[in-house]
Protein backbone atom coordinates (compact mmCIF):
# COMPACT_ATOMS: atom_id res chain seq x y z
CA UNK A 1 0.00 0.00 0.00
CA UNK A 2 2.82 2.39 0.90
CA UNK A 3 4.63 1.57 -2.34
CA UNK A 4 1.46 2.27 -4.29
CA UNK A 5 0.96 5.62 -2.52
CA UNK A 6 4.60 6.48 -3.13
CA UNK A 7 4.23 5.80 -6.85
CA UNK A 8 1.07 7.88 -7.01
CA UNK A 9 2.74 10.80 -5.24
CA UNK A 10 5.79 10.64 -7.51
CA UNK A 11 3.52 10.55 -10.54
CA UNK A 12 1.56 13.56 -9.29
CA UNK A 13 4.80 15.45 -8.62
CA UNK A 14 5.92 14.79 -12.19
CA UNK A 15 2.61 16.11 -13.50
CA UNK A 16 2.90 19.26 -11.40
CA UNK A 17 6.49 19.86 -12.56
CA UNK A 18 5.49 19.28 -16.20
CA UNK A 19 2.57 21.71 -15.99
CA UNK A 20 4.70 24.35 -14.29
CA UNK A 21 7.42 24.01 -16.94
CA UNK A 22 4.77 24.24 -19.65
CA UNK A 23 3.40 27.45 -18.14
CA UNK A 24 6.88 28.96 -17.85
CA UNK A 25 7.62 28.06 -21.48
CA UNK A 26 4.35 29.61 -22.65
CA UNK A 27 4.98 32.79 -20.68
CA UNK A 28 8.38 33.15 -22.38
CA UNK A 29 7.11 32.32 -25.88
CA UNK A 30 4.02 34.53 -25.69
CA UNK A 31 6.17 37.47 -24.70
CA UNK A 32 6.72 37.92 -28.44
CA UNK A 33 4.62 35.33 -30.33
CA UNK A 34 0.91 35.76 -31.16
CA UNK A 35 -1.42 33.80 -28.89
CA UNK A 36 -3.37 31.35 -31.09
CA UNK A 37 -5.81 30.09 -28.47
CA UNK A 38 -6.60 30.35 -24.76
CA UNK A 39 -7.79 27.94 -22.10
CA UNK A 40 -11.07 29.82 -21.67
CA UNK A 41 -11.66 29.54 -25.42
CA UNK A 42 -11.02 25.80 -25.16
CA UNK A 43 -13.33 25.59 -22.15
CA UNK A 44 -16.14 27.33 -24.05
CA UNK A 45 -15.63 25.12 -27.12
CA UNK A 46 -15.68 21.88 -25.13
CA UNK A 47 -18.72 23.05 -23.18
CA UNK A 48 -20.58 23.70 -26.44
CA UNK A 49 -19.65 20.30 -27.83
CA UNK A 50 -20.73 18.62 -24.59
CA UNK A 51 -24.26 19.95 -25.19
CA UNK A 52 -24.13 18.92 -28.88
CA UNK A 53 -23.85 22.53 -29.99
CA UNK A 54 -21.57 21.93 -32.95
CA UNK A 55 -22.37 25.29 -34.55
CA UNK A 56 -20.48 27.13 -31.81
CA UNK A 57 -16.96 28.18 -32.78
CA UNK A 58 -14.66 30.05 -30.40
CA UNK A 59 -13.01 32.42 -32.86
CA UNK A 60 -10.29 35.01 -32.56
CA UNK A 61 -8.07 36.93 -34.97
CA UNK A 62 -4.77 38.16 -33.61
CA UNK A 63 -4.24 41.92 -33.70
CA UNK A 64 -0.85 43.36 -32.85
CA UNK A 65 -0.31 46.30 -30.53
CA UNK A 66 -0.49 48.85 -33.34
CA UNK A 67 -3.60 47.20 -34.83
CA UNK A 68 -5.81 47.95 -31.82
CA UNK A 69 -7.44 51.33 -31.32
CA UNK A 70 -5.93 53.35 -28.46
CA UNK A 71 -9.53 54.14 -27.55
CA UNK A 72 -10.17 50.48 -26.78
CA UNK A 73 -6.99 50.18 -24.74
CA UNK A 74 -8.01 53.22 -22.72
CA UNK A 75 -11.62 52.04 -22.35
CA UNK A 76 -10.55 48.68 -20.93
CA UNK A 77 -8.17 50.29 -18.46
CA UNK A 78 -10.83 52.83 -17.43
CA UNK A 79 -13.37 50.07 -16.96
CA UNK A 80 -11.35 47.22 -15.47
CA UNK A 81 -8.08 48.41 -13.94
CA UNK A 82 -7.26 52.10 -13.66
CA UNK A 83 -4.10 51.39 -11.70
CA UNK A 84 -2.81 49.02 -14.39
CA UNK A 85 0.35 51.02 -15.27
CA UNK A 86 1.37 51.32 -11.63
CA UNK A 87 0.85 47.96 -9.92
CA UNK A 88 2.87 44.75 -10.22
CA UNK A 89 -0.02 42.43 -10.97
CA UNK A 90 -2.16 42.98 -7.89
CA UNK A 91 -4.08 46.09 -6.85
CA UNK A 92 -3.98 45.81 -3.07
CA UNK A 93 -5.97 49.01 -2.64
CA UNK A 94 -8.81 47.60 -4.73
CA UNK A 95 -8.63 44.29 -2.86
CA UNK A 96 -8.94 46.14 0.45
CA UNK A 97 -11.93 48.11 -0.85
CA UNK A 98 -13.69 44.95 -2.03
CA UNK A 99 -13.12 43.17 1.28
CA UNK A 100 -14.46 46.13 3.25
CA UNK A 101 -17.54 46.39 1.02
CA UNK A 102 -18.24 42.68 1.30
CA UNK A 103 -18.38 43.13 5.04
CA UNK A 104 -21.27 45.53 4.60
CA UNK A 105 -24.84 44.79 3.58
CA UNK A 106 -25.23 44.46 -0.16
CA UNK A 107 -21.67 43.32 -0.90
CA UNK A 108 -19.34 44.69 -3.54
CA UNK A 109 -20.38 45.58 -7.05
CA UNK A 110 -16.96 45.00 -8.61
CA UNK A 111 -14.13 42.61 -8.09
CA UNK A 112 -10.48 43.49 -7.66
CA UNK A 113 -8.89 41.37 -10.40
CA UNK A 114 -6.37 43.35 -12.41
CA UNK A 115 -5.91 43.08 -16.16
CA UNK A 116 -2.80 41.01 -15.45
CA UNK A 117 -4.79 38.54 -13.35
CA UNK A 118 -7.56 38.37 -15.94
CA UNK A 119 -4.99 37.71 -18.67
CA UNK A 120 -3.54 34.80 -16.68
CA UNK A 121 -7.00 33.39 -16.01
CA UNK A 122 -8.12 33.63 -19.64
CA UNK A 123 -4.87 32.34 -21.12
CA UNK A 124 -3.78 29.57 -18.76
CA UNK A 125 -6.68 28.63 -16.47
CA UNK A 126 -10.48 28.44 -16.60
CA UNK A 127 -13.55 30.55 -15.89
CA UNK A 128 -15.61 30.39 -12.72
CA UNK A 129 -14.74 30.97 -9.11
CA UNK A 130 -12.70 28.57 -7.02
CA UNK A 131 -9.89 28.84 -4.51
CA UNK A 132 -7.76 26.50 -6.63
CA UNK A 133 -8.06 28.70 -9.71
CA UNK A 134 -7.46 31.84 -7.67
CA UNK A 135 -4.38 30.29 -6.10
CA UNK A 136 -2.92 29.34 -9.48
CA UNK A 137 -3.78 32.78 -10.82
CA UNK A 138 -1.90 34.37 -7.91
CA UNK A 139 1.07 32.11 -8.59
CA UNK A 140 1.26 32.84 -12.33
CA UNK A 141 0.51 36.57 -12.40
CA UNK A 142 3.99 37.65 -11.20
CA UNK A 143 5.40 35.57 -14.06
CA UNK A 144 3.83 37.63 -16.82
CA UNK A 145 4.51 40.85 -14.91
CA UNK A 146 8.19 39.89 -14.74
CA UNK A 147 8.62 38.72 -18.34
CA UNK A 148 6.12 40.82 -20.29
CA UNK A 149 5.88 44.58 -20.63
CA UNK A 150 2.65 46.29 -19.59
CA UNK A 151 1.84 47.00 -23.23
CA UNK A 152 2.29 43.29 -24.03
CA UNK A 153 -0.05 42.27 -21.20
CA UNK A 154 -2.65 44.72 -22.51
CA UNK A 155 -2.25 43.47 -26.09
CA UNK A 156 -2.62 39.82 -25.12
CA UNK A 157 -5.59 40.61 -22.89
CA UNK A 158 -7.37 42.40 -25.73
CA UNK A 159 -6.77 39.44 -28.04
CA UNK A 160 -8.25 36.78 -25.75
CA UNK A 161 -10.94 38.67 -23.81
CA UNK A 162 -14.47 37.40 -24.42
CA UNK A 163 -16.85 40.00 -25.90
CA UNK A 164 -19.76 37.68 -26.69
CA UNK A 165 -20.61 34.02 -27.35
CA UNK A 166 -17.74 32.69 -29.45
CA UNK A 167 -16.30 36.19 -29.94
CA UNK A 168 -12.81 36.48 -28.50
CA UNK A 169 -10.43 39.37 -28.98
CA UNK A 170 -10.70 42.95 -30.14
CA UNK A 171 -10.50 42.22 -33.87
CA UNK A 172 -13.26 39.59 -33.85
CA UNK A 173 -15.44 41.87 -31.71
CA UNK A 174 -14.89 44.94 -33.89
CA UNK A 175 -15.68 43.01 -37.07
CA UNK A 176 -18.74 41.29 -35.58
CA UNK A 177 -20.39 44.26 -33.89
CA UNK A 178 -19.26 47.22 -36.01
CA UNK A 179 -18.01 45.79 -39.32
CA UNK A 180 -14.61 47.43 -38.98
CA UNK A 181 -11.11 46.64 -37.79
CA UNK A 182 -10.13 46.99 -34.14
CA UNK A 183 -7.74 49.78 -35.15
CA UNK A 184 -10.61 52.01 -36.26
CA UNK A 185 -12.89 51.77 -33.22
CA UNK A 186 -14.20 55.09 -31.91
CA UNK A 187 -14.29 56.05 -28.24
CA UNK A 188 -18.02 55.28 -28.00
CA UNK A 189 -17.61 51.88 -29.67
CA UNK A 190 -14.63 51.05 -27.49
CA UNK A 191 -16.53 51.99 -24.33
CA UNK A 192 -19.46 49.80 -25.38
CA UNK A 193 -17.17 46.81 -25.91
CA UNK A 194 -15.45 47.40 -22.58
CA UNK A 195 -18.84 47.63 -20.90
CA UNK A 196 -19.74 44.02 -21.75
CA UNK A 197 -16.53 42.51 -20.35
CA UNK A 198 -17.84 41.71 -16.85
CA UNK A 199 -20.49 39.40 -18.33
CA UNK A 200 -20.38 39.01 -22.13
CA UNK A 201 -23.06 36.31 -22.07
CA UNK A 202 -25.67 38.58 -20.49
CA UNK A 203 -24.56 41.96 -21.81
CA UNK A 204 -24.80 42.36 -25.59
CA UNK A 205 -23.03 45.08 -27.55
CA UNK A 206 -25.38 44.61 -30.50
CA UNK A 207 -28.49 44.91 -28.30
CA UNK A 208 -27.43 47.29 -25.53
CA UNK A 209 -29.79 47.55 -22.57
CA UNK A 210 -30.34 50.75 -20.60
CA UNK A 211 -27.89 49.44 -18.01
CA UNK A 212 -25.24 48.78 -20.66
CA UNK A 213 -25.68 52.28 -22.12
CA UNK A 214 -25.33 53.73 -18.63
CA UNK A 215 -22.15 51.75 -18.09
CA UNK A 216 -20.85 52.86 -21.50
CA UNK A 217 -21.33 56.51 -20.51
CA UNK A 218 -19.59 55.92 -17.19
CA UNK A 219 -16.59 54.41 -18.99
CA UNK A 220 -16.45 57.34 -21.42
CA UNK A 221 -16.40 59.71 -18.45
CA UNK A 222 -13.62 57.72 -16.79
CA UNK A 223 -11.63 57.83 -20.03
CA UNK A 224 -11.83 61.62 -19.95
CA UNK A 225 -10.83 61.74 -16.29
CA UNK A 226 -7.73 59.66 -17.08
CA UNK A 227 -6.73 62.28 -19.65
CA UNK A 228 -7.77 60.58 -22.86
CA UNK A 229 -5.36 58.61 -25.02
CA UNK A 230 -2.49 60.78 -23.76
CA UNK A 231 -2.71 58.54 -20.67
CA UNK A 232 -1.46 55.64 -22.78
CA UNK A 233 1.58 57.48 -24.13
CA UNK A 234 2.36 58.88 -20.70
CA UNK A 235 2.51 55.33 -19.32
CA UNK A 236 4.26 53.70 -22.31
CA UNK A 237 1.16 51.73 -23.30
CA UNK A 238 0.82 52.88 -26.90
CA UNK A 239 2.97 53.97 -29.81
CA UNK A 240 0.06 54.99 -32.00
Amino acid sequence: MRKMMGRILRFLRKIVVFVMLLWVTMIILFAFLPVPYSMVMLERQLSAWSTFNFSYVARSTWAGEDAISPQLKLAVIASEDQNFPHHYGFDFGAISDVLSKRGKKGGAARGASTLSQQTVKNLFLWDGRSWVRKGLETLLTPGIELVWSKSRILTVYLNIAEFGPGIFGAEAAAQHFFGKSAKNLTAAEAALLAAVLPNPHRLHADKPSAYLRQRQQWILHQMQLLGGTAFLKKNNLADN
